[in-house]
């Protein structure tokens, strides 16, 4: 027998009429390429996302054809997911850090007919178009500004002197929605078909596609809406500024759709002082994206005296958040800092650290070694650890294992090149489980604690030490702003912890006080065995630290001491 109940599709499209017909009045503020604040709200998103459906339509697009976006957080880029995904199509967010090749091959392999890029990225286009020979239509969302260029984060993407892409010039955006109309019917189809493709970042071979469905992406902002997870309201204000182009911003732009909060979008502009500004004038409650963010920002406050008026939750993923960043956001401005965890394969959002009523009554010592954790699973996702011959190990919080996961929002398989290669693990009821390439320990309350990549856990005499550890322990010395961990090859132990660190403006730390600072801290034995100062720790596309460069500048310090 089934029950009795309306059945409606749960599409992309369904988050914007939402938006449009009950929070319509609701403010989506944007900071533009060229600096300035843009205001618009949902209802005008709406409007223009079915202007934009018209004119894809009218292009000749169809059901299930790719359209890619090299764009910032803005309120042009928001239309795009809401307009491309709304109509049946599929939106392909494209990583403007990564290699220009690799934009190439990626644009390529997802077969994309159209191509939307904001006016920063101009000259990286230029230098792709002509290996795409597929693409049907350049669109450029905002002409070049010169504003942007004094932006740092902008400048690393030098505009190019001429307009043309592929021997023509590209359409504006504002242009090709200005003649369409704002009436279209959002079609209805199977909540299944694909409505967002984002690759990896692929820092090992080409990057890898993970495909979204309509069904996925809805129940994803579901469960990132809840309590314990963003805890989004219709009262909140809230800033991703994990980019758009990222694992669709952690699909921030699909939950606070759906709860019709106020969406602000920062643009390029990521910088402390930037991002502060925004915080405060736009009343941000919420905010998300990488620990790197997040220490510019206090930088920023630390070192002009700012304090936060309405700001109460920083929600940071990505990688490892450094207990000092917990600390200072609570300590100093009164700030909650969520800690969480996922991967594009997983929509992104699989843990959140917040705590349970049981433990709400501890000391503040106890709930803050709680809150360091990756967290506790969002309802939809399973978990599970298990040891190198894949059995299934005890949640106690000390036994360290391979992290596997499961879910409706999980990928099942890559798209594209690798589309037919197998990827889940099964377990003894057929059921297919993700191996995220992490490891972990899981305490009996479920709660996760992700002591390193497998690629970069350290084994040193046949035993693990967690390279997060120690990167947390030199990021709580007031000296230090950065801190990277890596295993060095050693003849004896196999590898030996290095420690990079990066020293804040104005102070000074030696190697040996650093290493004082490890002693009883941990046991002798995992205390790193070299510090390696250095001006900046290399960063990837999506602000995660490259550790490949470290590990080659680890080995070509101890060839230069004539060491082997």
């Amino acid at each position: 027998m089934f029950g009795l109940m309306q059945d409606q599709p749960l599409l992309i499209s369904s988050l914007i009429a939402h938006a449009e017909r009950h929070h319509g009045n609701t403010q989506v503020v944007a900071r533009r390429i060229d600096g300035q604040i843009f205001r618009s709200s949902w209802k005008e998103t709406a409007q223009n996302a079915r202007r934009l459906a018209n004119a894809l339509t009218r292009m000749g697009l169809k059901t299930s054809d790719r359209v890619g976006t090299l764009a910032w957080n803005g309120d042009r880029h928001l239309v795009l997911y809401y307009g491309v995904s709304g109509a049946g199509m599929v939106l392909h967010t494209i990583n403007p850090r990564l290699h220009a090749d690799q934009l190439a091959w990626m644009i390529n392999d997802a077969q994309d007919q159209a191509v939307f890029f904001d006016g920063t990225f101009l000259g990286l286009i230029q230098r792709v178009a002509d290996h795409c020979p597929g693409v049907r239509y350049w669109v450029m969302l905002s002409p070049p500004s010169a504003a942007s260029q004094a932006n740092p984060t902008a400048s690393a993407f030098p505009l190019a002197e001429g307009p043309n892409v592929a021997g023509a010039a590209p359409r504006l955006f504002d242009e090709l929605i200005a003649d369409e109309s704002d009436a279209y019917d959002w079609p209805d189809f199977d909540e299944r078909l694909a409505s967002s493709l984002c690759y990896t970042s692929g820092t090992t071979g080409n990057p890898k596609g993970a495909l979204f469905s309509h069904r996925s992406t809805l129940l994803h902002a579901y469960g990132a809406s809840l309590p314990d997870s963003l805890g989004l309201s219709a009262r909140d204000a809230v800033m991703p500024v994990v980019p758009m182009f990222h694992v669709n911003a952690w699909g921030m732009p699909y939950s606070t759709a759906a709860v019709g909060c106020k969406l602000i979008l920062p643009g390029p502009f990521l910088d402390g002082a930037s991002l502060y500004s925004l915080i405060e004038d736009e009343g941000v409650t919420l905010s998300a994206g990488v620990p790197t963010v997040w220490q510019s920002v206090l930088q920023h406050t630390s070192t002009t005296n700012k304090k936060f008026s309405r700001f109460k939750r920083v929600v940071i993923g990505g990688s490892a958040c450094p207990p000092a960043i917990i600390r200072q956001f609570a300590d100093q401005y009164g700030v909650t800092v969520l800690h969480a965890w996922g991967m594009t394969e997983v929509s992104p959002l699989g843990l959140f650290s917040s705590l349970k009523n049981s433990q709400s009554q501890l000391s503040e010592e106890a709930k803050a070694e709680i809150q360091v954790k990756q967290g506790r699973v969002i309802f939809g996702i399973d978990i599970k650890i298990v040891d190198d011959q894949g059995e299934e190990l005890p949640w106690d919080g000390q036994s360290s294992g391979h992290l596997l996961v499961r879910g409706p929002w999980v990928i099942d398989r890559y798209f594209g090149a690798l589309a037919e290669q197998e990827l889940l693990q099964k377990d003894a009821h057929g059921r297919g489980w993700f191996a995220t390439g992490d490891v972990a320990s899981i305490d009996p309350e479920g709660f996760v604690l992700i002591t390193d990549r497998s690629k970069d856990v350290i084994k040193s005499g046949g035993e693990w030490i967690s390279s997060i550890a120690l990167e947390n322990i030199a990021m709580a010395h007031p000296a230090v702003a950065m801190a990277a961990c890596i295993g060095r090859p050693d003849p004896k132990w196999d590898e030996r912890p290095v420690i990079f660190v990066v020293v804040k403006k104005d102070m000074q730390v030696t190697k040996q006080a650093l290493l004082v600072f490890y002693e009883g801290k941990l046991p002798k034995w995992q205390i790193p065995d070299d510090v390696i100062f250095v001006d900046a720790i290399p960063l990837g596309p999506t602000g995660k630290m490259q550790k490949m460069d470290l590990r080659q500048k680890s080995v070509r310090e101890m060839q230069g001491r004539g060491e082997k």
